[in-house]
């Protein structure tokens, strides 16, 4: 029988009722502990080290991958559903400047709003949520394997359409508020104004989403992306049924709203509004609980299960400072589910300087790629540090699913709660921890993870890491053949 170990952990209110203070795990024998595997020369030592004493490994020149495997990680499926939806709005954009498209030069406002109607449907939780269910319910296991790789493909990458969209929709009302200034004589000073002010609106909180400004300056985003967005929804209405109710030809307002309804613009900013709205419908303040295990990491704990493989945005603020985490989960009738916080920036440190008891929330949870793992008979989980908060979900609910888990110290830094849960649900036999600092740096993953892929008999691999660890393991596994799904990392260059 296994015995019993105590670990002490540093919690934010030392309450043992809660379950986060003194936690007792089980200390499985040696032949019941996770299989690992140890290349040869990591325990080789010199003369006169002490035996137990690992040597860190000589760094492994990083193998050269070929320009065409770069060029095809680079050109992914985000860039093709983006040069799609953009190059295709372009031509239409073209053939309305130059006159030889008359619906869009007569609906010129239901190719702006339709474009962004379709963008922030891209974006949508609850919209996304449908998707991945019909998805998956649809076509689990029975469907050829190229098709569930692409399915996860289109499911993860649906971001390119709303990038597309998006900027095909600010170039739309340019031309829009261009034509109306051209036409000034049959226009209202008011619409005009409100072309300008909606113009500004739209184009700030597009430019705010740019990669580089969402990922180096994160609250410059979303205060910008968020906030103008909303002046900009609000703008386009006054925009939409100022033009629709002004006649330019009698140079008279229509205020009876009857025609409004028979204008496609009017509809699309309907839709546009209602997805904007449903999200934040279901926002609500929950009690939490803090767990920290040390000082890089919060473990926060929430009532209720989920099921594996979605993620969820948390605030201390109902409308500011949102960021994602992935979510733990041994199942949708379970107590609690968890997010790991990585201690990084300003939010993460807050939850271990001055832990919180309540969180804001949206209760409808997003669907990330691993959502889709249930298209799939057997796969790989492998994720690094903090990126378990993402994968372990998968692996606990699924015994089809095999996880790979690197990381430093992971039972003293992640605590009991995630050791017990891991120890607990799943077998030895299809899980592989790799600890760093015991093994003395990181390990061959390809090697590891190729044994592991061939020996499971795996269909896909899902990974998690920071960008470097990504970047390395989807070179690696498109070389080899396998197919794999990583990390999206869209604002930073690959040279080829």
């Amino acid at each position: 029988m296994a015995t019993e170990l105590k670990i002490e952990t540093k919690t934010a209110y030392d309450d043992p009722e809660k379950g986060i203070a003194d936690a007792v795990v089980p200390a499985y024998p040696r032949d019941e502990k996770p299989r690992e595997i140890t290349p040869p020369q990591y325990l080789e030592v010199k003369k006169g080290e002490a035996k137990d004493a690992p040597r860190k490994p000589t760094p492994k020149p990083k193998k050269k991958v070929s320009k065409w495997i770069l060029l095809k990680l680079w050109f992914n499926t985000y860039r093709k559903f983006f040069c799609f939806t953009f190059g295709l709005n372009m031509i239409g954009l073209g053939l309305a400047a130059s006159g030889h498209f008359p619906y869009a030069v007569r609906q010129s406002g239901a190719m702006v709003v339709g474009n962004l109607n379709f963008a922030i449907l891209m974006r949508n939780e609850i919209f996304g949520r449908i998707l991945y269910w019909i998805v998956n319910n649809a076509f689990a296991k029975w469907t050829p394997l190229w098709w569930r790789l692409g399915c996860t493909s289109v499911l993860q990458h649906l971001g390119g359409i709303h990038s597309g969209c998006a900027l095909s929709g600010v170039l739309w009302l340019l031309l829009k508020v261009v034509n109306a200034f051209r036409a000034h004589q049959l226009q209202h000073d008011a619409v005009l104004v409100m072309g300008v002010v909606t113009n500004f609106a739209v184009m700030i909180s597009a430019l705010s989403a740019f990669p580089w400004v969402r990922n180096t300056h994160h609250n410059v985003f979303e205060r910008h992306h968020r906030f103008v967005g909303w002046i900009g929804v609000l703008s386009t209405w006054a925009f939409v049924i100022l033009g629709d109710c002004y006649n330019g030809v009698t140079r008279t307002w229509d205020l009876s709203g009857v025609d409004l309804i028979h204008h496609q613009d009017v509809w699309f900013t309907i839709g546009m509004t209602v997805f904007v709205a449903l999200p934040w419908i279901c926002v609500r303040e929950v009690p939490v609980d803090i767990e920290l295990p040390s000082p890089k990491v919060a473990i926060i704990r929430f009532e209720r299960g989920m099921q594996q493989g979605l993620l969820g945005r948390i605030s201390r603020s109902s409308i500011m400072e949102y960021h994602a985490f992935g979510i733990i989960s041994e199942g949708k009738h379970a107590k609690y589910h968890y997010m790991i916080a990585g201690v990084q920036g300003d939010f993460t440190k807050s939850l271990v300087n001055d832990p919180p008891r309540t969180l804001w929330t949206r209760e409808v949870k997003f669907a990330g790629v691993s959502n889709t793992s249930t298209l799939y008979k057997r796969g790989i989980r492998i994720c690094t540090g903090t990126g378990i908060g993402a994968a372990l979900s998968t692996c606990l609910q699924s015994p089809n699913w095999f996880l790979i888990w690197i990381g430093s110290d992971q039972e003293k830094t992640f605590g009991p709660t995630i050791a017990g849960l891991i120890h607990r649900h799943i077998e030895p036999e299809r899980l592989i921890l790799w600890d760093s600092k015991q093994r003395g740096g990181r390990p061959d993953t390809m090697k590891i993870l190729k044994e592991a892929y061939h020996s499971w008999g795996a269909e896909v691999v899902f990974i998690t890491s920071n960008y470097i660890g990504n970047s390395e393991i989807m070179e690696g596994c498109k070389d080899a053949g396998i197919p794999v799904f990583g990390t999206l990392w869209d604002f930073v260059s690959v040279i080829l």
